[in-house]
């Protein structure tokens, strides 16, 4: 791969008045890897996602295709082709699936074209729908979808966005098993050709996607490798033995704490 196939963070630090929500971070991330960023509640997840995608400010670097993503404003980090859902899906309602899309969309489109009359359904919104199975749902109200389906129109909207960097925070939540496996089936298909980093605390769903994994702990990068290679790390098992010990039953002991789902983390 090379340096435009990858996010990379160097020293990335989050400073809320002192304290180091995010403390020296230093990250790869590659296309065509499903990224996965694990870890107990409070370890700077969250934060660091909002950091890279502008909503705090954040020190050191955060690069993609040249360009650092923490010296620009938020709106210039999407056009740049990076994107991010958040916990609670944030969708227009009462407009439909397909204007959800259209709305998204224009992102790309210059401001005087935003105005015009559409005529039919342009062919980047129709893939989208097909890609994330809710053609036969592009007129029905965005309030009226399931949970689940809520989550794909808002990973749908990245798509039409030409989101060439996607930051996925807890994205099945809530969902049933067969939401999980559709949604993962969902994300392998489209991360073959983007960067995909998934915050989650669905431990099964990390084990059965996740190509890479990074703990976090403290704001600080703990440990990484696959699966069974944070799962065997000593460091992991010391702190989510630590965290999750006095709930944990002796089946999540028995995987070092990994099958522990931890508290939401505060954004």
């Amino acid at each position: 791969m090379s340096a435009v196939d990858q996010l990379v963070l160097s020293g990335l630090t989050v400073d809320f008045d002192g304290f180091k929500a995010v403390d020296g971070v230093d990250l790869t991330m590659t296309q065509g890897v499903l990224n996965f960023l694990i870890g107990p509640n409070g370890a700077g997840k969250t934060t660091l996602v909002d950091a890279v995608t502008g909503l705090v400010n954040g020190t050191g670097s955060a690069t993609f295709r040249g360009a650092d993503l923490l010296t620009m404003k938020s709106h210039r980090i999407v056009r740049h082709g990076v994107g991010r859902t958040f916990q609670t899906a944030t969708v227009f309602e009462e407009l439909s699936v397909l204007q959800n899309l259209d709305i998204a969309g224009g992102v790309h489109r210059k401001a005087w074209r935003l105005a015009l009359p559409r005529r039919g359904v342009p062919d980047y919104v129709a893939s989208a729908l097909d890609t994330i199975g809710l053609t036969h749902l592009a007129d029905t109200p965005a309030g009226y979808l399931a949970h689940g389906q809520k989550q794909w129109l808002e990973i749908g909207m990245l798509l039409v966005q030409d989101a060439s960097v996607m930051l996925l925070d807890e994205p099945v939540a809530g969902m049933s098993a067969e939401e999980r496996d559709a949604t993962g089936d969902l994300l392998r298909r489209i991360g073959t050709d983007r960067t995909i980093v998934v915050i989650e605390h669905d431990m099964d769903f990390v084990r059965n996607y996740a190509d890479h994994v990074t703990v976090m702990h403290a704001g600080k990068v703990l440990a990484e490798g696959t699966v069974a290679e944070v799962q065997a790390d000593p460091r992991v098992q010391e702190v989510y033995l630590g965290h999750a010990a006095a709930v944990a039953t002796p089946e999540e002991l028995a995987v070092v704490g990994l099958a522990v789902e931890d508290e939401e983390e505060a954004s």
